[in-house]
């Protein structure tokens, strides 16, 4: 009995060691299975540091690779569902004559700039004695100290990894295992139909060459995306509700808001640079397929198409330039002013809706800076799956300085690792990788948990005329603040000085940064602005997130245009910008619910439609408060160092206002109407007091009301804020005019006896509250190695509060029962005449 029950025992465990042996066995396939399909790299497992990280994604990507060559196939026909065929070279890795036909990872790239181009170009930089020549020629050179030390920082661009990820074509990547697929978007290059700029045909046509790359059987159905500039975009817009194939995006100086990137932003259109872009890409497409017409198989659609359409866009940048009046506008260039139309909808990006691992570059003096830092905190996605570099670098040199001890890796090989977890599941700690490393101006390159970075307090400070002392060549020589100051009115003309001007440097996509007087010091174009600066700081102070510049202005014609500087001066006079603004009068208005404003409820990051219906009138001889966003930066202030403001009434040759604002401002002087009741000041993000021009701190006084704003009420009982106006209302979203200066535009000067401040109660000042502690300090630096990862801020990572959290806005102060007394006008040599 013993023996049976025993027996039977030993049966049910050697079943049971059976199933599980066998359980074991098929789990081992499965892994094996996976890994094939899908390894993961231990040789890249994440290291003890982000040095060894960078030294090993570098290594990686410049050392041997598992295919030798690249077989390209030509002009491969992509049909779209409307009958559109578009054309694509596919790169293959290879080896020994023999190409890879496997499944394997797949990288597309959708350019407008012509496929052919972009290959003749990678085939030059990647010839092995050119690339050895010109990579040696780059490091040799060596212009600081010179007047064109500029010119070197654009030729970093060449060693920063800047060729292979904005062609988004890079021959280590196919060589890695990668098939590339670039194909000319529809009116391009050599593919058929006509250039629907960024439109919804286009967006399609993108999503279906995803699907159609993910199909083929050289793909194992993981698709990335890669290219810099417009290919960003188009990357940007094919991530929102991403097709199922695509599971990472590397876009290189993206735009997401077009308008106020660079077409037309504050209502200056961009007659600099959209000239130049518009001329590369309608110039590309039109160069047909000269070895197709030898060998009989010319696309014959394709010259019918570019016979239609040979001119894309240029409609609407001459009727941007030459229709005289609001009153009889072209169709094209209404449509452009108007939020609903296609042409819109289609440079309107929508970073929410990105669902796919997102790494962005960007660049403090691009182009598209205005959408840099947005973009990385409106994409919905946890650090990790999404990460943000911004360089301090132009739209031609993005890269340019990367690769460098303590500087972040290049952006091929940035593009390579991330791309290598994504498609390859390789776990190489690229996630784990900032999330946020941005070029601290005026300082170095530092990792952040999150941008703006955590400590800052937005504060205002004031413009005065009190003379800083601090420069003797502009309109006139002002003082920023700690407490509104005394009444005056200042003038500044319109002129040219903004040639030679770092904005006009970002407007040509960095061209001209190579001259430092221009591009790294603005004293020439100060030359035609009114300037204010502060006092020295005594201690390091950093620069972080978006800034107002809020004035009270008073304009001779029926509209005005302002574009204003923020600079960080160093102690010996050099006057460098930091970031920039501008803004047309009559398009003031302010949408509230795409506004952001700080606990004291100043605006800290205006919205401006920019439409046709959210125009505003401007009476002359009347005060009119408007609103400046300034583009969003990271900066730190030495000690001896000064905060300076410049304001400028014009900013050619980087922007002109659209033709029928331009004739409406007559290009007459404007003025600037500084006044304690109706105060005009910047708010501006520190982790300390700035000291006013005295030298004294200045203390951070109760929170401020804001006589020319509404008020922006607390998310906890607010309604739904209203969207832009869809009328033309006098005053509507835009800040009311502040109260009327008596005495009419521009008198002359008389001896006046400056009016004390209204005791009606003018705005205090700025909040005063401080960070609970100052941002991080560095980290202790590591042993010098090659690639030292950027300095750490130790902040902490405080999540980001939502939109509409801030605190409301104080009650405005109850109005004067009398007009104030008149302003007396201040007067230089330079403010009675239009500048040159």
């Amino acid at each position: 009995m013993r023996w049976r029950v025993f027996m039977r025992l030993y049966r049910v465990h050697v079943l049971a060691a059976a199933a599980a042996v066998i359980a074991v066995v098929l789990a081992v396939i499965l892994v094996v299975a996976q890994a094939a399909r899908h390894p993961v790299h231990r040789d890249t497992a994440p290291a003890v540091s982000p040095a060894e990280l960078a030294q090993q994604w570098t290594g990686l990507h410049d050392g041997p690779q598992p295919y030798p060559d690249v077989h390209i196939d030509k002009d491969v026909h992509i049909s779209m569902s409307d009958g559109v065929v578009l054309k694509a070279d596919v790169y293959h890795p290879a080896r020994g004559g023999q190409v890879e036909t496997g499944p394997l990872p797949t990288i597309v790239t959708m350019t407008p700039y012509s496929k052919m181009m972009n290959s003749l170009i990678d085939s030059a930089i990647n010839n092995p004695e050119a690339q050895r020549f010109t990579m040696d020629l780059v490091r040799r050179i060596n212009l600081s100290g010179t007047p064109i030390s500029g010119f070197e920082d654009l030729l970093h661009a060449l060693d920063g990894g800047t060729v292979a990820t904005v062609l988004g074509l890079d021959s280590k990547l196919v060589r890695a295992g990668y098939t590339v697929v670039s194909v000319d978007v529809r009116g391009t290059g050599q593919s058929q139909g006509l250039w629907d700029t960024l439109g919804a045909r286009e967006q399609l046509d993108t999503r279906e060459v995803i699907e159609w790359s993910a199909a083929q059987p050289w793909s194992n159905g993981r698709v990335a995306m890669s290219g810099g500039s417009y290919s960003g975009i188009n990357q940007l817009r094919a991530a929102e509700n991403a097709p199922e194939p695509l599971q990472a995006i590397f876009p290189v100086e993206p735009g997401s808001d077009l308008m106020r990137d660079v077409v037309a932003p504050g209502g200056g259109v961009g007659v600099t640079f959209l000239p130049l872009w518009l001329t590369q890409v309608n110039r590309a497409k039109l160069v047909p397929d000269v070895q197709a017409m030898f060998n009989g198989t010319f696309d014959w659609q394709w010259l019918a198409d570019r016979l239609a359409d040979p001119a894309t866009n240029y409609d609407l940048l001459a009727q941007a330039l030459l229709t005289p009046s609001l009153n009889d506008m072209p169709p094209t260039l209404a449509a452009a002013l108007d939020e609903n139309s296609p042409f819109r909808e289609g440079i309107t990006g929508h970073p929410g809706k990105v669902t796919v691992p997102t790494f962005v570059y960007g660049g403090w003096h691009d182009i598209f800076a205005n959408s840099a830092t947005k973009l990385y905190n409106e994409i919905p996605l946890a650090p990790g799956r999404k990460q943000l570099i911004v360089g301090d670098t132009y739209h031609a040199n993005p890269g340019a300085g990367t690769g460098r001890p303590g500087a972040p890796p290049r952006l091929d090989v940035l593009q390579r690792a991330w791309f290598d977890h994504w498609l390859k599941d390789i776990d190489n700690g690229i996630t784990g990788y900032g999330p946020v490393i941005v070029w601290e101006q005026g300082g170095g390159w530092v990792s952040l948990d999150q941008f703006p970075q955590p400590g800052m307090t937005h504060r205002r400070v004031y413009l005065s005329a009190t003379p800083s002392g601090t420069t003797g060549e502009s309109v006139h020589d002002g003082s920023l603040i700690g407490q509104p100051g005394d009444r005056a009115r200042l003038t500044v003309a319109p002129g040219l000085t903004t040639v030679c001007s770092r904005d006009a440097a970002q407007g040509s996509a960095g061209i001209t940064a190579a001259f430092d007087a221009c591009a790294k010091d603005s004293r020439i174009a100060e030359r035609g602005a009114l300037t204010f600066t502060s006092g020295e700081v005594a201690e390091r102070t950093v620069v972080s997130g978006p800034i107002n510049v809020h004035l009270n202005t008073v304009h001779d014609a029926a509209d005005g245009y302002w574009s204003v500087t923020v600079n960080d001066v160093s102690p010996d006079g050099t006057s460098r910008v930091l970031s920039t603004g501008q803004l047309t009068a009559s398009l003031r208005a302010i949408d509230e619910s795409r506004s952001t404003r700080s606990p004291n409820g100043d605006l800290t990051a205006p919205f401006n439609p920019i439409t046709l219906e959210s125009v505003q009138s401007v009476t002359p001889g009347e005060p009119v408060a408007l609103d400046i966003a300034v583009i969003p930066t990271q900066a730190v202030l030495e000690p001896g160092h000064r905060l300076r403001l410049d304001v400028f009434a014009a900013n050619a040759p980087k922007a002109l206002a659209f033709r029928p604002m331009l004739n409406d401002t007559e290009l007459k002087p404007q003025h600037l109407a500084l006044d304690p009741a109706a105060p005009s000041f910047i708010n501006f993000p520190t982790d300390r007091p700035l000291p006013d021009a005295s030298g004294r701190p200045a203390a951070d006084p109760e929170p401020a009301a804001v006589p020319t704003a509404p008020a922006a009420p607390s998310s906890a009982t607010a309604p739904a804020r209203p969207a832009a106006p869809t009328t033309r209302p006098a005053q509507a979203q835009g800040s009311p005019a502040a109260p009327a200066v008596p005495g009419g535009p521009t008198t002359a000067a008389t001896p006046a006896e400056t009016p004390a401040p209204s005791s009606s109660g003018a705005p205090a000042g700025t909040p005063s509250e401080e960070p609970s502690r100052p941002a991080g300090a560095p980290r202790p630096a590591e042993a010098p190695q090659p690639q030292e990862p950027p300095v750490v801020r130790d902040a902490p990572r405080p999540v980001p509060a939502a939109p509409g959290t801030e605190s409301p806005q104080p009650a405005q102060p109850a109005a004067p029962t009398t007009g104030p007394a008149p302003i007396p006008q201040y007067t230089s040599p330079r403010s009675a005449t239009p500048q040159p």
